[in-house]
């Protein structure tokens, strides 16, 4: 079977130039989702400044805590799956930025059902928060598949010297991770904590190094 023949020297600096503006791009709105996360997180007011008080109105906004920074990890696994893709993709096309900016519409709107989720999760309206919450991912992962799904389809805007089982092992990994946020957006309506629990499980597997992070 012939070697497909390699692209000319001016075609790779075009397409490397035309990735890494899609990546730049990507990378600030990843930064600022991320960064505007900080924003939930505020000075309780207590009659007086003292260390009795202050304290448990420290420890009593958890939920608070717990919400920044499980979306301050999930977004920042998000970029660093979003980065690996990247090291497959080698060229892009109209329908791709498209899909890559629905990509980034779910990103951006991660800080708000973060501070729904930190504002209700202990108490009446919990339900609702864990559902919002989980289905603003289940969507993102949807939008994360149909990036990929669109950039491997029959190698469409891959490297063409990549790795086949590499490539399918990166489709098998993505697959189910809608799939699972669906779960977690369903038991979020009878149980809120275990609907954040599965997230937070979620978040932990895509942060282990897989195979498909390394061309």
């Amino acid at each position: 079977m012939d070697t497909p023949a390699k692209p000319a020297r001016g075609g790779e600096r075009a397409a490397a130039k035309e990735t890494g503006r899609i990546e730049a791009f990507s990378d600030g709105v990843f930064a600022i989702a991320i960064t505007l996360l900080v924003l939930n997180l505020h000075v309780p007011e207590v009659v007086s400044a003292t260390d009795s008080d202050l304290v448990p109105s420290l420890l009593n906004q958890w939920p608070t805590y717990v919400a920044f920074v499980l979306s301050f990890v999930t977004i920042l696994i998000m970029w660093v799956n979003h980065h690996a893709l990247f090291n497959y993709i080698h060229h892009t096309d109209h329908v791709f930025l498209m899909l890559n900016g629905l990509l980034l519409l779910g990103i951006t709107v991660v800080p708000f059902p973060t501070a729904i989720l930190a504002q209700y999760f202990d108490r009446p309206g919990q339900h609702v928060a864990a559902v919002v919450y989980s289905a603003t991912f289940t969507l993102i992962a949807v939008a994360f598949n149909l990036v990929w799904r669109y950039a491997a389809h029959k190698n469409r805007l891959l490297h063409p010297y990549l790795d086949v089982d590499k490539v399918a092992a990166l489709t098998k990994g993505y697959r189910f991770g809608p799939l699972y946020y669906l779960a977690a957006l369903v038991l979020g309506f009878f149980s809120a904590p275990a609907s954040v629990a599965v997230c937070m499980l979620l978040a932990t597997y895509f942060a282990v190094p897989h195979e498909w992070h390394r061309v």
